[in-house]
């Protein structure tokens, strides 16, 4: 690639999902590349994120599918939950698929350096005492768990050690409002925990669509998670029997086990020697690059939730393939951001595409809006109380479909097809031409006639 004036043509930080796949592909463009991780292969997603979450959430659910099998003539007996089970089966999945990974980069041809990176200069990085040379250099050291400082907020832990804990909580109080509280409430809850989900906000899921957020909010509330809005904790003190006592900002007390904060995400820029480099950043600590992924230093490069402009696998992934096709192919890089689906898997989970309403409004002059909320099938033989709510944000003068939500079972899977959908263009006339699978919750995309 070069006269080889530099140990490697690129030197990659941080071996995550958007680290691993841009180190593959441009080994695989003929480039030597080298990875430094000084944590685990495979970032947040595989190790603290998607991954672990999503099997805990299965595990959570299971609670309510023996309740409602016995509307099915099925008699459960004897059911209790293991948490050691649950926890250690989720790690040893995490450790066959840092394997893989490590696996993946081994192929590729990619040098795997076990260490945490410190840049030096634009084309020199430092893991432990040795240094290497690179012409170029890619941050993607990803995001940490962000907790607010607070007496006795040290007492907290966040979801990264709620993947570990040693005992699971009889009492736990969940502290946010994004999509890691709303799933850990569920998951809580899910496997027996008396659970309180806690936001300094009126109501959780800001961003998301408003029919959307009331939907969850009244499903949550079945499911008897005690949701404190406008509310914050002011102290945590630890008990003799390792309980903790929480003082509200109102100064009432409570008692439990645990106080899990999932208050958001920051770049995780902090000790790369960044500053010292040259390199921006924003005020939350994010990289500052522009429409190629390159740094105010020109031979510095950084993309996925470092760069803090989506904090999803899939868009990171997306950033990889398309730097790597910058640098090695000679393409322009091309991302959409627009249309991004994205899933919450709370209980019920949510699935949305596009504008919400809000949003929908303040663009479009004309804004036709159809709505369904029901029983799922299922649930007229288990007896459950909970509803599906699905809904189609329309622009009126275009009949171009702006945005699709839902609230209910496999809300996820539902809308990665509507999505698509939505990037195709596809109009309300398409959705009502399309011929729906009977009987399932999805069919009811595309039967929704009556405006709301």
């Amino acid at each position: 690639m070069n006269n080889r004036t530099f140990d490697v043509d690129l030197f990659v930080i941080g071996a995550g999902s958007g680290g691993v796949r841009a180190s593959r592909m441009a080994a695989a463009e003929g480039a030597s590349v080298a990875v430094a991780e000084g944590r685990f292969l495979g970032g947040t997603c595989v190790n603290v994120g998607c991954v672990p979450k999503k099997l805990f959430v299965y595990g959570a659910h299971y609670h309510e599918d023996f309740e409602d099998a016995k509307g099915y003539g099925w008699t459960v007996e004897g059911v209790s939950f293991d948490w050691q089970v649950l926890r250690d089966n989720k790690t040893r999945e995490i450790e066959r698929l840092n394997g893989v990974y490590e696996n993946l980069l081994n192929h590729a041809g990619v040098e795997l350096i076990i260490g945490y990176a410190v840049l030096i200069d634009q084309h020199t990085v430092e893991v432990g005492d040795k240094r290497y040379t690179a012409e170029r250099i890619l941050v993607a050291s990803g995001s940490k768990a962000f907790v607010p400082d607070f007496p006795g907020s040290e007492h907290a832990i966040t979801s990264d050690e709620a993947f570990y804990l040693e005992k699971f909580p009889k009492k736990v109080i969940v502290v946010g409002g994004g999509y890691i509280a709303v799933e850990f409430a569920g998951i809580f809850a899910g496997l027996g925990a008396d659970t309180v989900l806690s936001y300094r906000g009126d109501l959780f899921l800001r961003g998301f669509d408003d029919d959307v957020r009331t939907s969850l909010r009244d499903e949550m509330l079945k499911k008897q998670i005690d949701l404190k809005f406008n509310s914050t904790i002011s102290k945590i003190e630890k008990l003799q029997d390792e309980q903790l006592q929480v003082t509200w900002q109102d100064g009432t007390t409570e008692t439990v086990d645990a106080v899990m904060y999932a208050t958001g995400r920051l770049p995780n820029t902090e000790g790369l020697g960044l500053k010292q480099v040259g390199v921006e950043l924003a005020e939350n600590g994010a990289i500052k690059v522009d429409d190629n992924f390159q740094t105010s230093v020109s031979t510095i490069y950084a993309l996925g939730d470092v760069i803090d402009r989506f904090q999803l696998t899939p868009v990171a992934l997306a950033e990889a393939m398309a730097l790597v096709g910058h640098l090695y192919k000679g393409q322009p890089v091309v991302m959409d951001y627009s249309n991004i689906a994205t899933a919450v898997f709370s209980q019920p989970n949510i699935g949305t595409v596009g504008l919400t309403e809000e949003q929908a409004r303040k663009q479009c002059s004309h804004v036709v809006i159809y709505k369904s909320d029901f029983r799922h099938m299922k649930h007229t033989l288990s007896g459950r109380d909970e509803r599906v709510f699905m809904k189609l944000v329309v622009d009126g003068d275009s009949d171009r479909v702006m945005g699709c939500h839902m609230v209910g079972s496999d809300a996820g899977e539902i809308t990665q097809g509507l999505a698509i959908a939505l990037k195709a263009g596809a109009t309300k006339a398409i959705f009502d031409q399309t011929i729906g699978i009977h009987p399932t919750a999805a069919e009811e995309f595309v039967t929704m006639r009556t405006p709301a």
